[in-house]
């Protein structure tokens, strides 16, 4: 049974009387009557609030880009139209047509709605179960888009990812095994380089998109006002990043949150986090930065993904406001930046790697790749925790998990919890004082074999696989910066006291998150110093807002 079976009641709760009137007075607009089977809004339509049914009913039909779908819901009157997409302004990915009886229903554009969520604590959170359910169930029906292509390729496992991750409903059609994706590339005409398709919501069709294409045709990518000045802007979307957008939106100020991949940063990537305060059972870090950023657009922070940031303009005065260039050639603006852009994935020295990244070759573990890789031999290597915590989740899915360590064991950098578990699966072997020192095959026809070296024994053999895991670490992804804010020797940010002297603009003791130029402020993996850990970045992303607020209330001639 789906959930729109077992959950039906939460997914499409009825308000009373009084939960009406409450809601009554958050309105974005009078009440509107719409005629017997009028269009009340389409699937791809922007901008779409939500509709209080007062008289008669509202019909929810979901359908992708296909025209697959059908109605799913009668609304009566109490009930509302809605999912997440709602709180941003963003795409429908549902249609509304009014009854047989026709209907009057009340409006609530996005603002409203936040603001009735956030005003009223029973009826807000009546309103965002039914939407986050409306949501999970869109992901269970394969409902807002359609991906075809051949499975496994890198470009289609990318697209996946960035869907994935972003939280966002697709149906996958492989263009070689599935009937109706043969007839999909068969209808538009599409050569075998034309491929992976995605067939938007309304119908259109991008052949190989990047994921900022995508992005953009999806309506997951917001259209950024040129002219506006953030409170805040955060560049990353990580745990810490998230952290400081809830914390800073819940307080009033207007924030922006860019990333230029997806939400959860590398902790999004992790099928689960057993040592975060709270999650006794543990949490993905796709489930913890899904709920982060729904609870970040409730409040009204702006996520803007994917869009990747080029460089920190700080050539201005330093109490102007500054600039971040994308990569797109626009700029936005803020009176203050936070810095939490974690780490970038650390590449081994073996010369054709780039040749198999998303063809073989893997940074993080998702139940899209475990999918691809689904009873076959795999390697892994790396001696972390987040390599543990890939193991973990990828070795009941495999026939077989070497795992690949180049120090004499896991002792010195994996928690015991996780060396416990790994020494419990049957089919994982350790393979201590091991490095990878080549790779087989084609970009064409993807990994073939990796080649291993013992350094102990001085044995080099090739294994043949399809599929290798690299969780070797992380660089600090600071490239951005453009030299405005002073680093450490190893590239990561420093903040507060341990500032040098002579470090950048600030002209008084620096806030302790804060770095050598005034109104920037750095947290998580990236911060020099910091605890690699998702509760320390969750605390340093709340730490930072008072931190924000003594900094704005300076520049406006109160501190």
């Amino acid at each position: 049974m789906n959930i729109i079976d077992t959950r039906r009641h939460q997914m499409f709760p009825v308000l009373d009387a009084a939960q009406i009137e409450t809601a009554r007075r958050f309105a974005s607009g009078a009440a509107r009557t719409f005629a017997p089977g009028e269009v009340v809004h389409d699937a791809a339509d922007r901008h779409v609030p939500v509709w209080l049914v007062l008289g008669g009913g509202i019909e929810i039909v979901i359908r992708d880009g296909l025209n697959h779908g059908g109605v799913v819901a009668t609304l009566d009157v109490g009930q509302f139209t809605g999912e997440v997409s709602q709180l941003a302004g963003r795409s429908a990915l549902t249609a509304a047509r009014a009854g047989a009886e026709g209907c009057t229903a009340l409006p609530f554009d996005a603002a409203h709605l936040r603001a009735l969520i956030v005003g009223s604590a029973e009826v807000g959170e009546i309103c965002m179960r039914a939407f986050i359910l409306r949501r999970v169930a869109l992901i269970q029906g394969g409902m807002g888009s359609v991906l075809v292509g051949h499975q496994g390729t890198a470009d289609l496992v990318t697209l996946q990812g960035f869907l994935t991750r972003s939280g966002y409903p697709f149906t996958l059609l492989d263009a070689s095994a599935d009937e109706e994706g043969r007839a999909v590339v068969e209808r538009f005409g599409v050569l075998p380089g034309d491929l992976p398709l995605l067939v938007c919501p309304d119908g259109s069709v991008l052949k190989r998109p990047t994921v900022a294409q995508a992005g953009a045709c999806l309506g997951i990518t917001p259209d950024l006002d040129p002219h506006a000045i953030y409170d805040v802007a955060v560049v990353g979307a990580g745990p810490a990043g998230l952290a400081t957008a809830v914390y800073a939106a819940s307080e009033g100020l207007s924030v922006l949150v860019l990333d230029q991949r997806a939400i959860g940063g590398q902790a999004g990537a992790s099928a689960r986090i057993e040592n975060y305060l709270g999650f006794p059972t543990g949490i993905s870090g796709q489930a913890l930065a899904g709920r982060a950023s729904t609870q970040a657009q409730k409040f009204g922070a702006e996520l803007a993904i994917p869009l990747e940031v080029a460089r920190l303009d700080c050539d201005g005065p330093a109490d102007d406001p500054l600039g971040l260039d994308l990569t797109d050639g626009r700029t936005v603006r803020a009176r203050t930046v936070v810095i939490a852009s974690g780490a970038r994935y650390r590449r081994p020295d073996i010369p054709n790697l780039s040749v198999f990244e998303g063809a073989g070759i893997s940074y993080w573990a998702s139940p899209v790749e475990a999918k691809l890789c689904e009873g076959e031999e795999i390697a892994l290597i790396g001696g972390g925790n987040s390599a543990g915590q890939a193991v973990v989740f990828l070795a009941p899915r495999v026939r077989r998990l070497h795992l690949m360590v180049r120090g004499s064991g896991l002792e010195k950098t994996m928690s015991r919890y996780l060396i416990d578990r790994i020494a419990a699966l049957p089919n994982v072997v350790l393979h201590a004082d091991s490095e990878v020192v080549g790779l087989e095959g084609d970009r064409t026809g993807g990994l073939t074999a990796a080649v291993f070296h013992c350094r102990a024994s001085g044995i080099t053999l090739t294994a043949p696989l399809r599929h290798l895991f690299l969780f070797i670490g992380a660089d600090p992804n600071t490239h951005w910066l453009d030299g405005c804010v002073a680093l450490d020797s190893k590239g990561f940010v420093v903040t507060g006291a341990d500032l040098p002297e002579d470090a950048g603009t600030v002209r008084r003791a620096a806030l302790p998150l804060e770095t050598s130029w005034p109104g920037v402020f750095a947290i998580g993996d990236v911060r020099a110093g910091s605890t690699k850990r998702v509760a320390a970045a969750v605390g340093e992303g709340a730490a930072v807002v008072a931190q924000i607020h003594c900094m704005l209330a300076r520049r406006n001639g109160h501190g």
